[in-house]
């Protein structure tokens, strides 16, 4: 069939200037922001078709426990709602997962409350929701005004869990049925910590999860509901290929590779299904710096999309909302002014195999305050950068938001090469992923082509030592500082030392403590720059 896109550009809140919109006295705020009208396009005799209605989705994704940019995205809600206020369309409020992040059940908490105060009707799960315990992770959905969906997780029933993660349900909008699905990821054992949700609870293969997810819509067919919404905390890649190896599916709101997909792409976000229905997928990026609009016209006989339109706007076109602020105070903690940033280089272009000066920051602190041989951190663990100005316990956490916990143990220099080497191997995967590893006390040369060309031992005393990448010694030991998830094996940088019981120490607190207290020793402003650490050539 043939699909009208219209809207490709940020049109919702096109024109804003970064910080215009402010909540003075906590008021809605009056803005000149435009937006598209709702009304779908008459046909050619210049008469509304009855059988057609609009859906507007408001989504979010992969918040990564970030409140600042929660905050942000809290005012463009109300900017949204403004606007939009005298649209008949049916309006949903969407999450596809990793709104939380981390272990840390006060994260949870200002998580759930972000979702209740947004008017989240429903979210799938992601990875980083179950870092938290089940138990902690029930407890945290305890006053959640939201649906949480998870058809492909295997939840025993004595869980925590057993029947507070739902599969599926239908809503009512207007008189219109819509199916809505949630899938959590399918590498979620490889995402979390060697912890208690790895050990309760478990994940479909992707091949079942498509046969389940046709038999359930088939179902609703049945039923007469012939709008289905899937809540995916799968990634693109997997979205994408459910939206082709199935049907009946409408939209997916997705998650979990941090994609960016503003407007509409014809086999990229657009697709079609097995029986040549549109297919739309959404996916906002990450950390909580943009949200999502999706505007979709169907008819309404045929349960099938004929015009859509799909908008990503940055939240920092939007200043923190002062009372949610406030919440998250309350909930996290009034923030402790630390010390001072003199200067930094903000943030990298690519995260994961960019070399960081924010990262290395963090982990020189983690080394010191632990006095081991070295520091050792998965990139991708780092999620914010530091600014010039004063710092608090807060603006650390923006950096390092995923709440590990330390551990100490001791990995043979054979063992710290062959981690250098997987994280390398990142520059020729797909989507540049795991990412590669940031060190503290360690120098090394590695190739756009995934290749590390050599590594060198930085001791306490600033003496270097050359390690031979090729013939690396497996009896010689360091101490190393890492955290839970790195210990664990996860990104399959080392193998799984947790559950091995080849850790020293576990400690109940993560890199935002370790940092706090190291810049609280300062005597001066400190400066955050590229020592060249890490070198990247052709």
């Amino acid at each position: 069939m043939n699909l009208q896109i219209n809207g490709f550009q940020n049109i919702l809140f096109k024109g804003v200037q970064a910080d215009s919109v402010s909540n003075k006295n906590d008021k809605l705020p009056q803005t000149s922001l435009s937006s598209k009208p709702d009304t779908f396009e008459k046909n050619a005799e210049n008469k509304p078709n009855p059988k057609y209605f609009q859906t507007d989705i408001f989504y979010i994704n992969d918040n990564h426990g970030r409140t600042g940019n929660m905050a942000r995205i809290y005012t463009a809600k109300q900017s949204y709602d403004f606007l939009n206020k005298d649209s008949k369309a049916d309006k949903f409020v969407l999450a596809a997962g990793d709104i939380s992040a981390g272990a840390d059940l006060h994260i949870v908490k200002a998580a759930n409350t972000y979702m209740n105060a947004l008017g989240i009707e429903a979210t799938a799960d992601g990875n980083h929701e179950y870092d938290a315990s089940p138990s902690e992770l029930a407890q945290g959905k305890e006053n959640a005004k939201f649906k949480s969906l998870g058809m492909n997780l295997q939840i025993p029933k004595n869980s925590p869990l057993s029947g507070v993660i739902e599969k599926s349900f239908v809503i009512e909008k207007n008189g219109h049925k819509y199916a809505i699905i949630g899938l959590a990821p399918p590498d979620l054992h490889e995402r979390i910590r060697d912890n208690e949700s790895r050990k309760q609870i478990g994940i479909d293969n992707f091949d079942k999860t498509l046969k389940d997810v046709q038999a359930k819509i088939d179902e609703y067919k049945k039923q007469g509901i012939n709008k289905v919404i899937v809540l995916s905390h799968c990634g693109l890649s997997k979205d994408q290929i459910l939206a082709k190896e199935t049907s009946g599916i409408d939209v997916i709101i997705g998650g979990h590779t941090h994609d960016l997909l503003d407007g509409i792409e014809e086999g990229k976000n657009l697709l079609y299904s097995k029986s040549n229905e549109p297919v739309i997928i959404t996916q906002a990026g990450k950390d909580g710096e943009y949200f999502g609009d999706l505007k979709i016209t169907w008819d309404d006989e045929k349960g099938v999309i004929v015009k859509a339109q799909n908008n990503v706007t940055p939240s920092n076109k939007f200043k923190r909302n002062r009372v949610i602020k406030g919440v998250f105070e309350h909930i996290l903690g009034k923030p402790e002014l630390v010390g001072e940033i003199k200067s930094a280089t903000g943030p990298t272009k690519n995260r994961l195999i960019d070399p960081n000066p924010n990262a290395y920051f963090i982990m020189d602190a983690v080394r010191h305050e632990f006095d081991t041989d070295l520091a050792l951190i998965n990139i991708g663990n780092i999620r914010g950068f530091f600014e010039a100005g004063p710092l608090d316990s807060h603006q650390v956490f923006e950096v390092v938001p995923l709440k590990n916990n330390m551990v100490k143990l001791k990995l043979s220099e054979k063992e710290i090469v062959d981690a250098l080497k997987n994280g390398a191997k990142s520059y020729t995967a797909p989507g540049t992923k795991p990412g590669i590893v940031i060190p503290s006390g360690l120098k090394y040369t590695v190739t756009r082509g995934g290749q590390i060309k050599s590594v060198t031992y930085v001791d306490k005393s600033g003496v270097e030592h050359s390690i031979d990448v090729n013939n690396p010694d497996p009896n010689k030991m360091y101490t190393v500082a890492t955290d839970d998830f790195f210990a664990s094996g996860g990104d399959n940088l080392i193998e799984n030392k947790i559950k091995l019981g080849k850790v020293d120490q576990v400690f109940d607190f993560d890199k935002d403590k370790l940092t706090c207290d190291f810049v609280k020793k300062q005597n001066a402003p400190i400066e955050i720059k590229d020592d060249g650490r890490i070198k990247v050539i052709d």
